[in-house]
């Protein structure tokens, strides 16, 4: 499960930033401070709360819990950080990664790039630059931080059951240069290693594959309800109808069986390192 898809771009200037904006500017004025006086109290730069008002830029957890308290508020700046948070991602994984986060289990198979929730900083950095159309240093920055916040489903306090298998050509390949890769190998290891997941590597000598149509994943709700999703060029969907996510289900089962085993996986990823 990613949120790279080439065919639908973040929404800026719509949307829920924009009431966002509307709101936060409302109450600034309310307060009688400029915005460079503002930025001071926040801690934010005065072009930076432009952006913020503008609903250009979308303003992190912090400085909307800090604007609220500044400008007296009373929560109606607070009530909307859920809403502004789900904006950091391009629409099409929106729904996505609001079930993701709140999964008791995800089961994800990778066939081209790390999965997002595995990524460094560097390797996700590396990822969004390579992407063409390019992408302009402020969106990649704001890509770059949208999936390391999801990467809090490992801190969880109720922890979610996670697999993963990724093909070993997508371990192979140096995105973003040697050292970028480095970091990123040791990173899976540590993942490895957590009791909660398990991480297994499709070997490229395998000619039993069930994954060949593309990646995907499974999402287990904690009302039960199973769904999958599906992401490809120009095109991503939910299924949550009984028949597809059970496709889905028996490839996945298969791809686990193809698969190196987690132990395997986690040794041959030490050779990997190795060679690095």
């Amino acid at each position: 499960m990613d949120d790279q898809s080439p065919g639908a771009e973040h929404e800026v200037g719509s949307g829920i930033l924009v009431v966002f904006g509307r709101q936060l500017k409302g109450f600034r004025v309310w307060a009688g401070l400029e915005r460079p006086e503002f930025g001071k109290l926040t801690g934010y730069s005065a072009s930076t709360i432009a952006a913020y008002e503008q609903g250009v830029r979308i303003p992190p957890p912090k400085f909307i819990d800090k604007a609220d308290e500044v400008l007296g508020a009373r929560g109606i700046l607070k009530e909307m950080k859920e809403e502004v948070a789900r904006a950091q991602y391009p629409a099409f994984f929106r729904d996505a990664a609001r079930l993701e986060a709140e999964a008791v289990e995800l089961h994800v198979y990778d066939n081209q790039v790390i999965n997002g929730l595995l990524q460094t900083e560097e390797y996700a950095r590396a990822v969004f630059a390579i992407r063409r159309p390019l992408l302009d240093e402020a969106t990649i920055d704001q890509r770059v931080g949208a999936r390391l916040d999801r990467q809090k489903i490992f801190d969880r306090r109720a922890l979610p059951t996670i697999s993963f298998v990724t093909e070993e050509s997508v371990l192979r390949r140096p995105v973003g240069g040697r050292s970028v890769m480095r970091g990123q190998l040791e990173q899976l290891l540590l993942h490895g290693h957590r009791r909660n997941v398990e991480i297994q590597v499709m070997p490229t000598a395998q000619g039993e594959h069930a994954g060949l149509a593309g990646p995907f994943t499974l999402i287990e709700t904690k009302e039960g309800r199973r769904i999958a999703y599906v992401e490809a060029h120009k095109d991503s969907r939910l299924y949550s109808e009984r028949k597809s996510v059970r496709e889905l289900e028996e490839q996945y089962g298969l791809l686990r069986a193809q698969a190196l085993t987690p132990r395997e996986s986690l040794t041959f990823v030490e050779k990997l390192l190795g060679e690095t």
